[in-house]
């Protein structure tokens, strides 16, 4: 749960406001980071207004972001990934990776990207079942695909599969949470509290979502454990 918070506060932090200049970018995507967050959140009608109204128009975002204000923003990402990486390192007991192991970071953020701008396509292109069985094999490959690049190498790809389907299981169960309790919060929060209850939502479901990464393949470590197909790691160095 700790991981957890300090994944949902990155997050919002160093991440969101990246994602909100990449997707104000894209003129494909309309409704910008907002609509990132209404599809992961299963939000619609009402909340999916309120939510929307939190995030600035995406050309006023392009229109006063600097060039430096860019890069700080792509270094703030790679932070961001640098603690996914760490977290998995811990869950597979394995030691820090060297600094210069930075470009995987960067490289899995620009991954995580496409990961997110997929799953918007994939809702105006697709409906019903069909998506939901894309969304989720999609997610299965990368999150199984950005444990094995984060963590060097070292983890055998067969023994990261069930932590990709456990976090995806996550995700979806998180996702009809969402869809029964946020989608009613948020409008009552908004009511309440304005801007702010909105953006406590929303943190909150970033919190369920570090701790359904974090979880998921912690839950795939014991699964092999149990299973006797885990490979033997070498502690991380004390000091």
């Amino acid at each position: 749960m700790h991981r957890a918070m300090g994944f949902a506060t990155l997050v919002l932090v160093t991440l969101a406001p990246l994602l909100i200049v990449v997707a104000a970018a894209d003129p494909l995507i309309g409704g910008g980071f907002a609509l990132w967050l209404v599809d992961g959140m299963d939000l619609s009608g009402r909340s999916a207004q309120v939510l929307s109204q939190v995030f600035s128009p995406p050309r006023k975002v392009v229109g006063s972001t600097s060039v430096l204000g860019g890069v700080l923003l792509a270094v703030f990402g790679v932070a961001f990934g640098g603690s996914v990486q760490n977290a998995y390192e811990r869950v597979w007991r394995l030691p820090s990776g060297p600094w210069h192991r930075i470009w995987r970071q960067a490289v899995w953020l620009c991954a995580l990207i496409g990961y997110l701008y997929a799953q918007v396509q994939t809702r105006t292109a697709v409906a019903g079942t069909y998506r939901m069985l894309i969304s989720v094999a999609i997610g299965v490959l990368f999150f199984w695909w950005g444990q094995y690049f984060l963590l060097g190498h070292q983890v055998r790809w067969r023994l990261l599969l069930p932590g990709a389907v456990a976090t995806m299981i996550g995700l979806v169960g998180l996702r009809a949470f969402s869809f029964l309790v946020f989608t009613p919060l948020i409008v009552t929060n908004a009511v309440s509290y304005g801007a702010i209850g909105t953006i406590l939502v929303v943190e909150s479901w970033l919190i369920g979502a570090g701790f359904v990464v974090y979880g998921g393949a912690l839950a795939g470590h014991l699964f092999c454990d149990r299973a006797g197909h885990l490979l033997e790691h070498p502690e991380p160095p004390r000091g």
